[in-house]
């Protein structure tokens, strides 16, 4: 009889542990999903959409990138590339004519798994072209100006 009484309460405690358990699973299993799924980059730029464009493609170019079309949207420009088994959506968009964000999304191709890493050495690339052209704007206007 003593034992069936533990056996009762033992069941009673541990079936009540099992939402708790489900819970704390689906909350973990959900985070690292949306921590993989969020490995969207973005980066504003003080340039003008074209400057970023030029600078994009290049750091494409010099990665190795595939670039399959450059298209206008309402607010930018789309670039979509393809790097091995990633698919990589580059969009640009002008916020003045002087400032452009810019987004880039590297995924699996036919998957939900976002690569980050990828997406985020697209924007560095892009940002030291940036910086390599206003060096050299830089010092032509100076060498104008002597």
């Amino acid at each position: 009889m003593r034992k069936a009484v533990v056996v009762a309460a033992s069941a009673a405690l541990l079936s009540a542990c099992e939402p708790l358990s489900m819970a704390a699973l689906g909350v973990g299993g959900s985070a690292a999903v949306n921590h993989r799924v969020g490995n969207v980059g973005t980066r504003t730029f003080t340039a003008s959409l074209p400057r970023v464009k030029t600078a994009s493609l290049s750091a494409l170019r010099r990665m190795g990138v595939q670039t399959v079309s450059p298209k206008k949207t309402d607010t930018g420009e789309l670039i979509t590339a393809r790097a091995g088994s990633r698919e990589i959506e580059v969009e640009l968009e002008s916020l003045t004519p002087n400032t452009t964000r810019m987004r880039v999304v590297a995924r699996e191709s036919g998957s939900f798994f976002y690569d980050g890493s990828t997406a985020t050495e697209i924007i560095v690339q892009t940002e030291k072209n940036l910086g390599t052209k206003a060096q050299l704007q830089g010092e032509k206007e100076r060498g104008r100006s002597t």
